[in-house]
């Protein structure tokens, strides 16, 4: 052996060696009372404990209403007061300003706080009642959607404590406004794991909106794990070219060649996880060998014509546009009865800071025939009882006008203290409205629901305790949910 072998063998008993006297006892007591129980139950759970997942700690917790989760996000925070919280008495105050007694001094974006005053603009669009429940809605711009009002929870009462896009959108996917912490659909993949192990448990579609005037910043740390294993980032799906980046072997190599290369990595992996134990040399492992499955998979999935007709008149024409919210919906109800636990997708071009008169008609066309097909669609296969259906941004607007106002045009600033959300499917009530905001839509005035409320109630429909559902990380045991006070929003539960 030379001089440069016996310095690697030096320095790999060195990592062995590197543990403290805490890692080893945290470490100790997960291995030793693993051990214990399988021993106890015949070593049947050895497979649970070999990843660092709470797949051993008999998740879920108890019988969960939902099997997997779409979850819709609307990027840059629709107006709630023009969609579904329906203010009627704001026409009588057109152009007044914002009272005092209302704003309270809460603070303002720096786009805003500069105004000489707060002008009102009331929603130009019409309102009507909505299915047996009667519900308030803008049914002008979103008429299929109010089709399914009696299948949905509207909770009007969200509220967050960002007032900035970067920190509002980290929040809501990941509950801190910090990034580097796991998302929602990783925390799933963590505890839930994965129902078809030729397709990734979290998959993201990024929707293409029509008008694109004025779009935020969508990054992939948005569905990054954080601290949690690498392998439950989310994978996302592209509209054009290859579907995923890499998926198709290079000119010239088959999939014979690719099986035999792949062996060679995974043989090299081992002997690097043997000497260093570094986990994530497993989680490399396992996406390779995912990548190689998805080879055979994803072409399939992504094959759109073999859809029959009539899933075009369901989900209309644009759902044969590559890119458009249409065709992310109805590739998100591919994914869904295939197995993939957690599909999120991002449509953007919500943040209206002016020419609400132009923009919104053109998002309410994006995404409204399409909301409804999804619904009918898992309806008619069996699978609306156990997908939770999540629509929502992640923060509202101000119920003033930013810049200009006019009767049919009008701009509005971003709102943290009030905004609307709705779910819809698993194990959610149909027909109910939860919360109740002012009459300027401009503070929640009964049964607010924080976004870690939000968290908990969707954790508890996938049936998890979201305050026994940790992950330790540098020493402490993270939560989605955080540290302060979440609770569970029962009333709106099936």
């Amino acid at each position: 052996m030379n001089c440069n072998s016996h310095l690697f063998q030096n320095l790999t008993e060195a990592s062995k060696l590197a543990l403290t006297r805490r890692q080893f006892f945290g470490h100790g007591r997960n291995v030793l009372g693993a051990a214990a129980l399988g021993s106890l139950l015949g070593g049947g759970l050895s497979r649970a404990f070999a990843s660092n997942t709470p797949g051993g700690l008999a998740l879920p917790h108890f019988p969960a209403k939902a099997k997997r989760v779409i979850y819709l996000h609307m990027v840059g925070g629709p107006s709630q007061m023009d969609l579904y919280d329906y203010k009627p008495e704001m026409v009588k105050m057109y152009d007044k300003d914002l009272p005092d007694s209302i704003r309270q001094g809460q603070r303002l974006t720096g786009m805003t706080s500069k105004q000489a005053r707060f002008p009102i603009a009331p929603s130009k669009y019409k309102f009507s009642q909505a299915g047996e429940c009667g519900l308030w809605m803008n049914t002008e711009l979103l008429p299929w959607t109010s089709k399914c009002v009696d299948d949905m929870t509207f909770i009007r009462s969200m509220h967050t404590d960002a007032i900035n896009h970067e920190p509002a959108i980290t929040e809501m996917q990941t509950g801190s406004q910090i990034g580097g912490r796991p998302c929602i659909g990783s925390w799933l993949s963590y505890g839930l794991g994965s129902m078809n192990q030729d397709l990734p448990t979290f998959v993201v579609l990024v929707a293409r909106p029509t008008n694109s005037e004025q779009n935020q910043a969508i990054s992939g740390r948005l569905w990054s794990s954080g601290f949690l294993p690498g392998e439950h980032t989310g994978v996302s799906f592209r509209s054009s070219g290859e579907p995923i980046l890499f998926i198709n072997n290079p000119s010239g190599v088959s999939r014979e060649r690719r099986r035999l290369q792949l062996d060679g990595i995974q043989a090299m992996n081992e002997m690097t996880f043997k000497d260093f134990g570094d986990p994530e040399t497993h989680v490399r492992m396992q996406q390779y060998e995912m990548a190689f499955r998805m080879q055979a998979s994803v072409p399939e999935l992504t094959d759109l014509a073999k859809e029959p007709a009539h899933t075009y008149e369901l989900y209309g024409e644009e759902a044969r546009k590559p890119g458009t919210f249409a065709n992310s919906v109805l590739m998100a109800r591919r994914l869904s009865e295939r197995g993939v636990r957690f599909v999120q997708i991002y449509h953007n071009n919500w943040d209206h800071h002016a020419n609400v008169n132009g923009r919104m008609p053109a998002q309410c066309r994006d995404i409204d025939q399409a909301t409804h097909a999804l619904i009918t669609d898992l309806k008619q296969r069996g699978m609306f009882e156990d997908t939770l259906i999540i629509w929502g941004g992640e923060f509202g607007r101000t119920i003033y006008s930013q810049g200009g106002l006019t009767a049919t045009n009008y701009g509005r600033d971003h709102h943290p203290r009030c905004f609307t959300m709705w779910m819809a499917g698993g194990g959610v009530k149909g027909g109910m409205v939860h919360g109740e905001t002012d009459d300027f839509s401009y503070n929640v005035v009964k049964d607010p629901v924080h976004v870690r409320d939000f968290h908990a109630t969707v954790l508890h429909l996938l049936g998890i305790d979201h305050e026994r559902f940790t992950h330790r990380a540098q020493g402490l045991d993270f939560k989605l949910t955080g540290v302060e006070h979440a609770k569970v929003v029962k009333e709106i539960l099936a």
